[in-house]
């Protein structure tokens, strides 16, 4: 763990393995309350003097470690595979994307422009100023072990912010690489602080009841999100969630059957279906259908599962047992109830992937709404397609859900794209494009997808308090 800027190991440890080999990657200290406390107080103390440190001070430590993740690239996204499983290309990509958030947040830094407000009075004068809010308890997830760590303790730093971050219990190394890029980036004691846990909840718990924590940032489930905010209300806590998705995937009559399968298969198995933003219903023009699944069939033939260290592995291993007993109950519940089977449909243990947690990418077809898979996030390789014929109708199945995340448009009519962005209660929708993230883009959610938003302008207002002086003059 790093506490005040010193690295402390406690003699109480717990092991961090390879999903895709069961082997033992290493161990780390499996830290408490005590120890979230501890990390709070020195957060607190550091505030005093980064809350008054320069934008350009701020941002020059920002752009160090940006450029040291760069220096750094294929070691980080190595790490990043054997510890969370995703493919070697994929989680060099990920280095990329969250290494710009320490650039694109070292730039926003020198942003943070204040304004002043005319006055009906004339002897009046109203001046407006934005504070960092204090310090932040962050709660980081194992899908996206690097980007997600980056896109919170960026724009905090930049704000002038001191935060506390608990990594998920499954990749703890790789947000220990970053803690030792932050220092290495010169960050002064205290400012950024971790603490390895492998139960959350005792962390989580100092975080909500600890007064000098005003702020907390989540990335994870729906159901944790929601418990986090009712424990922080009673202190009226700032908090940001980024929760599950739910995320529909329209294909209209007229939009080009294999290159939207194309799209579709390319951004559902992602990080092996193991993403926020993935499509879990897929919704075909049913003139189309037979193309489009044949199209999309295909392509899952070709991809190779397997550890994401050998060359052409396009699926890796899903991160636990208890996710490949969903997606089996998924799946299984699906064909019991009238679905159709063209791809996978099962565990993989051949070839060397018995110690693993694989599961074939499925490509299911005739889905419909009396099947778990229709209400239920998956994360993780299972497609399921629902045929429509009207529009109208396309776009209240698509809204039909609890979640308000990610959803994708694929259309050549300028006005139905146009009319489908407006309709959909979603708060990133991809036209044509299934990769509508940036660092420079707001991501985030509607619904019970979460609260606030990261990265783009907007993140950084997160970790912003307004200030209003009123001068009598």
């Amino acid at each position: 763990m790093f506490i005040n800027g010193e690295w402390i190991e406690l003699e109480k440890q717990f092991a961090v393995t390879n999903p895709a080999t069961g082997e033992q990657l290493g161990k780390v200290s499996d830290g408490g309350q005590q120890e979230a406390h501890q990390a709070i107080q020195a957060a607190h103390e550091a505030f005093q003097s980064w809350s008054k440190t320069t934008a350009y001070a701020r941002s020059a430590i920002l752009y160090k470690a940006y450029q040291l993740m760069m220096e750094r690239k294929q070691a980080l996204g190595e790490l990043m595979t054997r510890e969370q499983g995703k493919p070697l290309k994929a989680a060099l990509n990920e280095v990329q994307y969250g290494a710009d958030f320490f650039l694109w947040f070292a730039e926003e830094a020198k942003r943070v422009y204040g304004e002043t407000i005319p006055s009906a009075r004339a002897n009046q004068r109203f001046l407006v100023r934005y504070e960092p809010v204090g310090v932040v308890g962050a709660i980081t997830p194992w899908n996206y072990p690097i980007s997600m760590i980056t896109r919170k303790v960026g724009p905090a730093i930049a704000a002038g912010c001191t935060i506390v971050l608990k990594p998920a219990e499954s990749t703890p190394l790789c947000a220990k690489a970053i803690f030792e890029i932050l220092e290495e980036a010169g960050l002064p004691a205290g400012v950024a602080n971790l603490v390895t846990a492998l139960d959350p909840r005792p962390i989580g718990t100092e975080f909500c009841t600890n007064p000098l924590v005003r702020k907390i940032t989540f990335t994870g489930s729906t159901a944790v999100g929601k418990k986090l905010a009712q424990d922080a209300a009673p202190q009226l806590k700032r908090v940001s969630m980024e929760l599950g998705g739910h995320a529909p995937f329209i294909v209209y009559e007229d939009a080009n059957p294999e290159y939207a399968a194309k799209g579709a298969s390319l951004v559902k198995f992602l990080n092996t279906g193991q993403a926020c933003i993935s499509p879990n219903r897929i919704f075909v023009h049913r003139n189309i259908m037979d193309k489009f699944v044949e199209t999309f069939s295909q392509r899952v033939n070709k991809m190779m599962v397997g550890n994401g260290m050998e060359k052409g592995v396009a699926i890796g291993p899903l991160i636990n047992e208890t996710a490949v007993s969903k997606m089996e109950n998924q799946v299984q519940d699906a064909l019991g109830k009238g679905a159709t089977l063209h791809n996978g449909g099962q565990r993989l243990v051949e070839n060397g992937l018995e110690k693993g947690h694989f599961y074939a990418p499925t490509l299911l077809s005739n889905i419909n709404p009396d099947m778990v898979i229709y209400r239920e996030e998956t994360f993780g390789p299972i497609a399921g397609i629902i045929p429509f014929d009207d529009n109208d109708d396309v776009i209240a199945m698509a809204n039909d859900t609890q979640y308000g995340l990610a959803a994708y448009i694929y259309t050549q009519n300028l006005s139905k794209a146009m009319h489908t962005f407006e309709a959909l209660n979603f708060g990133i929708v991809g036209i044509n494009d299934i990769n509508p993230t940036s660092a420079a883009a707001p991501f985030g959610g509607m619904k019970e997808s979460g609260l606030g938003r990261e990265g783009a302008r907007e993140g950084l207002v997160e970790y912003l308090e307004t200030k209003l002086g009123g001068f009598a003059i």
